[in-house]
């Protein structure tokens, strides 16, 4: 985050909101889908942490840009103020004057979360860099 810093973007962490950003996610990214099916593509794991929120894209049960359409995609929306989440951690970010923003700000090889404080769109990187993602989407 210290090079987001140095873009002028204003970094606040967040202690422990990640679960309660995850949890946030699932309900304007995965509403669509009933328990069974949050079961079956793997969402939710039954621990503390979830799943992995980007199945909803990998499993293709909702709409996104994938790949470099993504990274443009993000690359290209207003970002005025936007939280940063992980995977598996429970500290979050929340990031302001962020219009400097862009897709190749964030590392690979970890899943990192990028949502408007609205919660209208979403972009993520996955730890199968490469392989699946990045993945962008509107909240419809």
């Amino acid at each position: 985050m210290e090079g987001l810093k140095a873009k002028g973007i204003t970094v606040r962490e967040i202690p422990d909101w990640g679960n309660y950003l995850r949890d946030e996610w699932i309900s304007h990214f995965a509403s669509h889908l009933n328990a069974q099916e949050k079961r079956d593509i793997y969402l939710k794991d039954g621990r503390r942490f979830c799943g992995y929120l980007w199945h909803v894209f990998s499993y293709e049960t909702k709409a996104c840009l994938e790949e470099q359409q993504a990274d443009r995609a993000f690359d290209e929306e207003q970002k005025w103020s936007c939280y940063v989440f992980f995977q598996d951690q429970d500290d979050a970010y929340l990031l302001e004057n962020s219009q400097s923003l862009r897709a190749e700000d964030f590392p690979d090889g970890e899943d990192i979360y990028v949502v408007n404080k609205k919660f209208s769109w979403t972009y993520m990187k996955t730890h199968e860099n490469g392989h699946l993602g990045p993945y962008f989407s509107r909240k419809e």
